[in-house]
């Protein structure tokens, strides 16, 4: 007798990294179906297991666990190597047990949407491969969130990640993507380590054109959220100084 496939289930995470006294209530970021399916899953792959812990502590409080936290199977993704694209989806077939057993699987990513921006893209390779079905439930994506917020071009956009870190390369990719923005009429989202917010935000200021609007959305879905978008001149008569410790999202379009 064929035993019936379990799915792998896109768990949407906050958007507050956990961080003391800036975690608004999980049900006002979360829809009580994510937290529900969270509360009733007793296998999952994470990003990290430590912070999956932590969520499924607040989901707790609010619709306890189908079993106790510590009995809960938690199984961490590889690391990618570095300057890898991820690990392929064939080294992360193993990870998939559960659901071929007819046990459904959660996919939790550190913040917002698995897959998104996030190594858990694989897993969902897999799970195709596999046939395992993939279900993802709605939740906070911190991208389209800044988008909507920017008031940038919300109909053709990119998400390019991280810029590089060494100054020269940095500016030759910032320019670089002003011009495809100029040329497409295309926005440009990408990241950066909360650290280096400010540090991201002088490369830009100092090497995009004028004209160019730039948008910065930081903690989103926190009680200290905001985003700021304007001309780089803007920018300039303006100065903003950026928290060094809250996750933004930055986002460039070049007229």
């Amino acid at each position: 007798m064929t035993v019936p496939r379990g799915s792998l289930i896109l768990v949407p995470n906050t958007l507050d990294f956990g961080i003391a006294g800036a975690a608004p209530d999980v049900q006002d970021v979360l829809p009580m179906l994510v937290i529900r399916t969270a509360a009733r899953l007793t296998h999952w792959v994470a990003e990290n297991a430590k912070t999956t812990r932590a969520f499924l502590k607040r989901v707790d409080a609010i619709a306890p666990l189908a079993q106790p936290l510590q009995t809960l199977s938690i199984v961490e993704l590889p690391r990618p190597q570095k300057g890898a694209r991820g690990a392929p989806a064939a080294d992360l077939g193993a990870l998939l047990a559960p659901a071929l057993q007819g046990i459904d699987l959660g996919l939790i990513s550190e913040a917002g949407l698995p897959a998104i921006a996030d190594p858990g893209a694989a897993l969902v390779q897999a799970a195709h491969a596999a046939d395992v079905n993939v279900i993802a439930l709605p939740g906070p994506s911190s991208l389209l969130l800044a988008l909507a917020a920017s008031g940038l071009n919300g109909q053709s956009f990119a998400f390019v990640g991280y810029l590089p870190v060494e100054a020269t390369e940095r500016s030759a990719r910032i320019r670089e993507l002003e011009a495809l923005s100029r040329r497409a009429c295309q926005t440009q989202l990408m990241i950066e380590t909360p650290y280096r917010n400010d540090a991201l935000l002088g490369a830009l200021l100092a090497h995009l054109q004028p004209a160019t609007r730039l948008s910065v959305s930081c903690g989103l879905t926190m009680p200290t959220a905001f985003t700021r978008s304007d001309s780089i001149q803007g920018w300039k008569a303006r100065p903003t100084t950026l928290p060094a410790d809250v996750p933004a999202v930055f986002s460039l379009l070049a007229p």
